[in-house]
């Protein structure tokens, strides 16, 4: 399963690439597995502040409904607006073209909570 070694991971199969106060956000491919035949996805709105655990992303498919939870407190900077019309991007191009959003990072320390590769790694293979 293909993981890029430079970004933090949650254990809601979420991976976010940080560059200074800013995080985009996306689904791993292990979570693209679960998503098949997406038809629509609902993401929050530029300037929307959402805290941890907050719905960020509604993703609707043939056989079921799943929501996406905020791994940190920010400000939306940016959506990722191509999804809407292309939401197959998100299963097809998990880490580059299927990205959901960009936060601004209000709280650092959350940072602190998320996994480094290695450890999502471990955390998958017990599945």
């Amino acid at each position: 399963m293909e993981a890029p070694e430079d970004l933090l991971y949650t254990e809601d199969h979420l991976w976010l690439l940080v560059e200074g106060d800013t995080a985009t956000v996306g689904v791993t491919e292990y979570l693209e597995e679960d998503l098949e035949e997406i038809t629509t996805i609902e993401l929050p709105e530029e300037g929307d502040v959402l805290e941890p655990g907050d719905t960020m992303a509604t993703t609707r498919s043939l056989r079921a409904l799943l929501e996406m939870y905020s791994p940190l407190s920010g400000e939306v900077l940016e959506v990722n607006e191509a999804l809407k019309e292309s939401p197959e991007w998100l299963c097809q191009s998990p880490y580059e073209d299927g990205w959901l959003l960009r936060l601004k990072i209000t709280v650092p320390g959350e940072l602190e909570d998320l996994m480094d590769y290695d450890d999502y790694q471990d955390f998958i293979d017990g599945f």
